[in-house]
């Protein structure tokens, strides 16, 4: 959370100005996809018609055991604040429109007038080039983050290998920069499975002259494909790439500061002092400071042979943790300390949150504290309890609430 003037940031500063303020991953990776779901009318009319295909079978246990009759996967809802629902809806869609568009059109043939007419729209819809393409667009840009979210939520995830993360994000956003004639050739192949002319489909869109209905200009353009990559693809990926760059930054900034563990073994003697002096500035409040540069700086130049040239800041804490070096390097050991505490994301204890829920709902209002609290931390170490054998414990309860006493 940023509150840098009176919020929960500004508050932690004051009772403690070393500390960092760290953004979670997990939730700027959504924000950046909110951020170009809005900021192309395409891209949210494209959304507001899968939300309508959801709507329309899951209004009715009919018509949804019609969609479960051509599909394998069927279609999902999304949840605003959890982006990773979008690309579990559109993946239905994209490896089965298709079976989608049949779906549609045997509703329409066995519902009433008002569905008959929605149903039809819809089809329509699922069926034009447009609608593909553009689902093939969103689902390559959300594959690429979705694999990225996956891993930031790793309780083990670390800072350094977070930033590292992002910038292979960013690096495979912007060469799909170029990719929207490998996405048209995709939603082709997607239409002829349909069994609709794609080529045309297309001349019939590249024949078809629109104005904008918004922008700075009302100039015609009469290549209708040209039109959906300026106006849809170009400012749906650069927004993604734009928003991911200014989230990234202040994480990236942090790293920095603790790049120093990590890459000592490439520094030279005047570059170690320096970003070593770096890091103790970082760590001090007034005249109380965790490290010493100096000090630090001494340590990391006699250091013993390392298992690899490549190692990460757990990795390298790990193995002074191993070898009993904490006296040894007091510096370097409470500086590893920190950069591996640094948080990346707040998933897991979101997750704890989210699971509190379920567990006391409003059927469970009375619930005390002691049982709650029971039951969260059984739910929270679900592993440990799989192993727990509930007969001795059943049996150890009655014994303990048992009348007849054993003698």
């Amino acid at each position: 959370m940023k509150g840098r003037n009176k919020g929960v940031q500004a508050r932690l500063l004051e009772k403690n100005p070393r500390a960092l303020y760290v953004p979670c991953g997990a939730h700027s990776l959504n924000l950046m996809i909110s951020d170009a779901a809005t900021a192309s009318i395409d891209a949210t009319s494209y959304f507001g018609t899968v939300q309508k295909l959801y709507n329309l079978f899951s209004a009715s246990p009919q018509r949804w055991a019609i969609l479960k009759d051509y599909v394998t996967v069927a279609l999902k809802t999304w949840s605003d604040t959890r982006w990773e629902s979008r690309i579990n809806s559109i993946e239905a869609v994209r490896y089965q429109a298709s079976n989608i568009r049949e779906a549609l059109l045997k509703v329409r043939k066995v519902s009433d007038p008002l569905t008959k007419v929605e149903a039809q729209s819809l089809a329509e819809e699922v069926g034009s080039y447009r609608f593909i393409i553009c689902t093939v667009i969103w689902y390559d840009i959300l594959h690429i983050v979705n694999h990225v979210s996956k891993l930031l939520q790793s309780p083990k995830m670390q800072l350094d290998v977070a930033v590292d993360l992002l910038t292979k994000a960013k690096t495979s956003l912007t060469n799909y920069r170029i990719g929207f004639t490998s996405a048209q050739v995709s939603a082709k192949d997607m239409c002829e499975k349909m069994n609709v002319e794609a080529v045309l489909k297309e001349k019939r869109l590249r024949s078809t002259k629109r104005h904008f209905a918004y922008g700075a200009a009302d100039e015609p353009i009469a290549d209708a494909m040209k039109r959906l990559e300026i106006i849809f693809f170009n400012v749906v990926v650069d927004t993604t790439i734009q928003s991911l760059t200014d989230r990234l930054k202040t994480l990236s900034e942090v790293r920095d500061q603790f790049g120093v563990l990590v890459n000592f073994q490439k520094l030279d003697d005047q570059s170690l002092n320096n970003q070593c002096d770096k890091l103790c500035k970082t760590l001090t409040s007034g005249n109380e400071s965790d490290i010493d540069g100096k000090e630090l700086a001494m340590e990391v130049k006699h250091l013993p042979s390392l298992p690899s040239d490549e190692m990460t800041a757990l990795e390298l804490l790990t193995f002074i943790h191993k070898k009993h070096f904490e006296e040894l390097y007091p510096n370097l050991w409470v500086a590893l300390r920190i950069a591996c505490t640094l948080p990346v994301t707040v998933a897991s204890a979101e997750r704890s949150f989210s699971k509190l829920k379920l567990i006391k709902t409003y059927l469970r209002s009375s619930m005390g504290q002691e049982r709650l609290s029971g039951l969260a931390i059984i739910s929270i170490n679900h592993e440990v309890g799989k192993d727990v054998m509930y007969e001795d414990i059943i049996d150890d309860f009655a014994s303990k609430k048992a009348r007849k006493q054993r003698f």
